[in-house]
């Protein structure tokens, strides 16, 4: 546990209607100018009751979800928060899956005075350890050994197993088995650099990992910790860096987000054949002067969250031309990653500072066709859509394929497209 002198205190929003909530550490003033202040990393935790961020200075802090900032503001600050000391920079971070269904898991506070039931979160650390912690019981459980680099990101599989993949600075990804305490591990290689990031699909098939000067978008089977293919992103720049990856929630679509030193771009992949959908540069205008550090979709896969150091925020709606919502434009923002809560509706991003934000994310129902379509990509690839007795049309919106007519002619609806 840390001192009490580096606890956050909740901040009143600004001006900004869409910042919900800030989150600045007090740190004492010998740590106040020094580097390694900086959040790397965020999360949710599965059913999102807990939230985590790593603050700077090797501390991790852990708070229940959602925070109450009236409570916080009289000085009613036990709700349960804890700190962990991990002795060198935290860069990475994940909550493992949802512990099991009990009295204490359904209430929160119950959950945190009753250590029967264990959620894990994982640390990944500057000097290549992942350390382990029972988020219940605030304890350490077990450490990780075997990178030789920075551990730069973290991801559980979305099937409630215990496993976990780690990408680092030393060109490799890590896949542990924690119900083994991490003596399974299996070593993927063919990273010729840097790991920026890594993500895992939603059927828990594959893997994507961006390197960040080696330029390779990489895909890997989950199932047989085999290589899969090496996509090329960014084939219109010759100098630039990856930054970070995501998949959409249903599998069909991987988003590579790179930079160089006057623009960024996010290139749209489909996983399964290897083809470039968009690259979303092409359509936007004046949004590529400055560098993009994370991305994320938003649960329901309707939009598309983007991190830079110019605003806090953008997020963009699949298909539609320009943003849905940008944050005020600043410079101090020094935006570093971002994650949706597990329910959708709320963002938070981390900053160079170690400081949170918390953003209200545009709410939107997915259409009957949005659904459908999802519900279909989540188990059948491209290859397998493609082979169905379907109209063109129906072909292209299932397959994405439909991403850069709408762009162009800026449809109002998906509706309108089957409709037509």
């Amino acid at each position: 546990m840390c001192s009490t002198e580096n606890n956050p205190e909740l901040q009143p929003t600004s001006s900004d209607p869409a910042l919900l909530l800030e989150l600045k550490t007090r740190r004492p003033p010998s740590l106040v100018e020094r580097a390694g202040r900086e959040t790397w990393s965020v999360d949710f935790s599965p059913d999102g009751a807990w939230f985590a961020w790593s603050m700077g200075h090797g501390i991790v802090w852990v708070v229940a979800w959602p925070l109450d900032s009236e409570e916080s503001q009289n000085g009613e600050t036990d709700r349960g928060d804890k700190s962990f000391s991990c002795g060198h920079p935290v860069w990475g971070l994940a909550f493992g899956p949802r512990p099991p269904k009990s009295n204490a898991t359904a209430c929160p506070a119950k959950a945190r005075s009753e250590g029967k039931n264990s959620l894990l979160l994982a640390t990944g650390l500057e000097n290549g350890v992942i350390k382990i912690w029972n988020v219940l019981t605030g304890s350490a459980v077990f450490d990780l050994h075997g990178h030789e680099g920075v551990v730069r990101d973290l991801v559980f599989p979305q099937n409630g197993t215990l496993t976990l993949i780690s990408s680092s600075r030393d060109k490799t990804l890590r896949i542990w088995d924690l119900a083994h305490k991490g003596k399974k591990v299996q070593v993927l290689y063919g990273h010729k650099d840097w790991i920026s990031s890594c993500c895992v699909s939603s059927d828990c098939s594959m893997i994507a990992s961006v390197g960040r000067f080696d330029r390779m978008v990489c895909l890997w089977s989950l199932r047989s910790y085999t290589f899969i293919r090496n996509l090329t992103g960014g084939a219109h720049k010759t100098v630039y860096l990856l930054s970070s990856c995501d998949f959409s929630p249903d599998g069909a679509i991987l988003a590579t987000a790179a930079f160089s030193g006057s623009s960024w771009w996010i290139d749209l992949w489909d996983p399964y054949t290897a083809e470039k959908l968009a690259t979303l540069a092409d359509y936007f205008e004046d949004y590529g002067q400055n560098q993009i550090s994370a991305i994320q979709f938003s649960p329901n896969g309707l939009h598309l969250t983007l991190v830079t150091d110019d605003r806090a925020l953008r997020i963009w709606e699949l298909g539609e031309k320009g943003m849905v919502m940008e944050t005020k434009r600043d410079r101090d923002s020094n935006g570093l990653c971002c994650k949706y809560h597990p329910q959708g509706g709320v963002v938070a991003t981390g900053t160079r500072d170690g400081h949170v934000r918390f953003w209200r994310a545009p709410s939107a129902v997915p259409s009957l066709c949005h659904l459908c379509r999802s519900i279909l990509r989540h188990s059948i690839s491209t290859h397998q859509i493609e082979a169905l007795p379907l109209p063109k049309r129906i072909l292209e919106y299932l397959t994405y394929k439909n991403i850069p007519e709408r762009l162009k002619s800026c449809c109002s609806s998906d509706e309108e497209e089957w409709e037509s």
